[in-house]
């Protein structure tokens, strides 16, 4: 559970230190109208000093991990959020203790986006509704003797918290578990991390950490976990039968993982567009070889020195000349309004397989950019994606995606449209097939395309001449510059 000050050592500290204040950090808005996150972890603990805008936790949200700076310099008091929680913007994540300042605007914080007065107090949303250890959430409100100011994000000064002060390992001559719980709030660790090892009885001193500035993680908890003999509890009668050669020992039958992150955000889009979006596709196989002669011609010329030139580029320019002629196809239903909007502008999506999950980051007007300037944007996207590094902006706005899964070797496939576009196009690998060239049976490179569209406002002639010309710019890439 989060880290907390008990009562004695809040009693302490104010009669020690009767100046300062509490200041209470909550989720600030991130923009691009995200009312929540997912909290993921800490980089601080209680009792650390921190200074003006220190990293102190990140949080996800539309599939971005984004670092929270604090607004302050002080010393830690409370956490008040733990790993998986689900934070609506304004609720409070930490509360610190600020040096003393004379008192007056100039004591207190600049007031930051997220910040400031509100007249609702953000809530927090937790799986199964209580604390760790099955407590109930007990209520926050001000009240008339707590000496807590929520309006102004200032909680009053006569409350504080002991500072963390290195120790030596502690002796294991009385209770263990005691030990590891006292020794848990002395090493830096992260609240699940300390749970899971109070848990299993695990001395947090002993656990080298992997996470920011060596704080043990719940990953580094588990990793000191010595190995036990096979649970047998959920195995089948039948399976006592065979030899013990025959089982792995410590196998497991079946395993649970918390649907968050990058999966819960990806479930519930293709939940929505599998729910809300009549979907119909259309397919074509294309010869590129045409394509692939220009591409390696290209990686020859001084103009794409440092630059490869690929066919997903060479793709993604000619659905930018067809959505010119065919501008139906980069529009979306505004169900609220009950109209088609029609995008004069095109922010291409590029669908990345990132370690974190699906990842969807798009080309802002992509419409603008030259072949030079597509392959070093996608590139560009593509590393950040999977470096984790890709931020809301990038992720979100999208107007037509293109999923390449050709790279893994897959000849087609029928993507699902993403909430807010129309359609999607989906690149299959490019394999050597007899082919009919010039009316001459030859071994060429083709590639098929596979259009997803939304019914409701793109109807089967519009998609299918749309991929036809998509098609044709494919198979002589020339006439693309007829069309630039």
């Amino acid at each position: 559970m989060p880290e907390t000050v008990d009562d004695d050592a809040r009693a302490d500290e104010g009669r020690a230190a009767d100046t300062g204040e509490i200041l209470e950090f909550r989720l600030p808005d991130l923009g691009e109208g995200l009312t929540d996150a997912e909290f993921q972890n800490w980089t601080v603990a209680v009792g650390d000093e921190i200074a003006l805008n220190q990293t102190i936790a990140e949080v996800e949200t539309a599939k971005a991990v984004v670092a929270l700076p604090s607004p302050f310099a002080g010393t830690v008091v409370e956490l008040l959020a733990e790993p998986g929680e689900t934070i609506d913007v304004g609720a409070p994540l930490l509360r610190i203790r600020t040096a003393a300042t004379e008192s007056g605007a100039e004591g207190r914080p600049s007031v930051l986006v997220g910040y400031g007065p509100s007249e609702e107090r953000g809530s927090r949303r937790r799986r199964g509704g209580q604390r760790a250890g099955g407590a109930a959430v007990p209520p926050t409100e001000p009240s008339a003797g707590n000496g807590m100011s929520y309006e102004s994000g200032v909680i009053g000064g006569s409350h504080g918290t002991t500072a963390r002060t290195a120790a030596e390992p502690p002796e294991h001559g009385g209770d263990f578990a005691r030990g590891a719980a006292a020794e848990s709030q002395r090493v830096a660790a992260t609240p699940g991390a300390r749970k899971l090892a109070r848990e299993l009885g695990i001395d947090l001193w002993y656990v080298a950490g992997s996470g920011p500035e060596g704080a043990v993680t719940v990953a580094d908890v588990r990793g000191a976990v010595p190995v036990s003999e096979p649970d047998t509890r959920d195995r089948d009668p039948g399976d006592e039968a065979a030899p013990p050669g025959e089982r792995a020992a410590g196998s497991v039958r079946e395993e649970r993982t918390p649907i968050a992150g990058v999966r819960k955000r990806t479930a519930a889009a293709m939940v929505t567009s599998a729910r809300t979006i009549p979907q119909a596709d259309t397919s074509i196989t294309v010869d590129v070889t045409a394509s692939l002669e220009l591409l390696e011609h290209l990686r020859a010329t001084r103009s794409f020195e440092g630059i490869t030139p690929t066919l997903l580029a060479l793709v993604a320019k000619s659905v930018l000349a067809a959505l010119a002629e065919f501008p139906v196809i980069n529009t979306f239903w505004d169900e609220a309004n009950a109209e088609i909007v029609t995008r004069h502008y095109v922010n291409l999506g590029i669908a990345v397989a990132a370690p974190r999950g699906l990842l969807v980051p798009n080309i802002k007007d992509a419409q603008t950019l030259s072949l030079r300037e597509l392959c070093r944007e996608i590139g560009w996207l593509a590393r950040t994606a999977r470096d984790g590094r890709a931020g809301p902006a990038d992720l979100r706005g999208g107007t037509f995606t293109i999923s390449n899964v050709g790279v893994f070797g897959v000849e087609s496939g029928t993507p699902l449209v993403n909430p807010g576009e129309a359609a999607i196009l989906c690149l299959g690998a490019v394999v050597k097939r007899p082919w009919v060239f010039r009316d001459e049976l030859a071994v060429r490179s083709v590639a098929t395309l596979t259009l997803s569209f939304d019914h409701r406002m793109i109807d089967g002639e519009a998609a299918a001449r749309f991929l036809a010309t998509v098609a044709g710019l494919l198979e002589d890439p020339l006439t693309l510059l007829a069309r630039i």
